[in-house]
């Protein structure tokens, strides 16, 4: 079994560059795969690897600059989630684009998953889902308000267009886990919203923690991992992922016209052109070739 570790930590690295080659070495001698980003602001990431190896990525992590409190949450995978490790260097590890947006100062009232359902509940609490479209088309909380949004960066223009909708409300965000409500709440609370709440821990830790018959999130919920998606006590959902356009498709939809493994699927179709497609098609061939040598370990969800 693969272990999965989903993190993120802000706090201030001057030079996260000079971080990269130990965290890069760390991760390759211990076997683990994944995405790692790291900016002035801190790490966010998703890897897999052996329990040795994600035990001392995890130690390296915390012996980093102000990252003694790391937090993380984990699943176990049968096979190898990741083909390949990045370790990037980048301007935010969660992208919002708003100059001044900083957690460590100050985020929104952090809410544990047993007190979720009354606060959503209250006839005076606005829910916004923090998520992507395509996140939020799969699962989410009951009443809560989908911005409709393409991507992050895209958040803060829809609620200067929204917040009179909003006036003398209480404000309840979440997200997949947590990072994008950290940055949103600080944001928030900078243009003068007074009541903003967030779930700790996120989706992932209310699916874990809440029992099925309990609970007000319906659907399933988006993962950045070769699981696609995942439902109540984190097992695995029924989607596969189109890598054409990287969103999250049923198994019923491969069968549809528009379906072409790693090129297109219903969603994506019409978004691509012929040169983008044949691009697609050489990039399957290649990864197709590269399996037959075992020289990678790519998911196959979806083609």
């Amino acid at each position: 079994m693969y272990v999965i570790a989903a993190l993120y930590h802000f706090t201030r690295f001057d030079d996260p560059g000079a971080l990269k080659p130990a965290l890069l070495a760390v991760c390759e001698a211990g076997g683990v795969k994944g995405t790692l980003l790291l900016a002035q602001e801190g790490i966010n990431g998703t890897i897999a690897g052996p329990r040795a190896g994600i035990d001392a990525v995890l130690a390296h992590i915390r012996s980093l600059p102000g990252c003694r409190d790391l937090e993380w949450k984990e699943a176990a995978s049968p096979g190898a989630p990741f083909g390949k490790l990045k370790v990037r260097l980048k301007r935010e590890i969660v992208t919002m684009g708003e100059p001044g947006v900083d957690p460590r100062a100050r985020v929104g009232h952090y809410v544990e998953h047993e007190e979720w359902n009354a606060l959503i509940s209250a006839p005076d609490v606005v829910v916004l889902d923090t998520r992507n479209d395509y996140e939020v088309a799969i699962g989410s909380f009951e009443g809560a308000i989908d911005p409709g949004t393409e991507s992050f960066r895209d958040f803060p223009a829809w609620w200067k267009e929204n917040r009179a909708r909003f006036h003398n409300k209480r404000i309840a965000m979440f997200c997949t886990g947590g990072i994008r409500c950290e940055k949103s709440t600080n944001w928030l609370l900078g243009q003068g919203e007074q009541e903003v709440f967030h779930l700790k821990g996120g989706i992932l830790n209310y699916l874990e923690k809440v029992p099925a018959k309990d609970s007000l999130w319906y659907g399933d919920c988006f993962v950045f991992d070769n699981r696609v998606s995942v439902g109540h006590g984190l097992e695995r959902g029924p989607h596969l992922l189109c890598h054409g356009c990287r969103r999250p498709i049923l198994p019923e939809d491969t069968a549809r016209p528009e379906y072409e493994p790693g090129v297109s699927c219903h969603h994506c179709h019409d978004e691509t052109s012929a040169t983008d497609k044949a691009r697609f098609r050489e990039r399957r061939r290649q990864i197709a070739l590269a399996r037959a040598r075992g020289e990678t370990h790519l998911p196959a969800a979806a083609g």
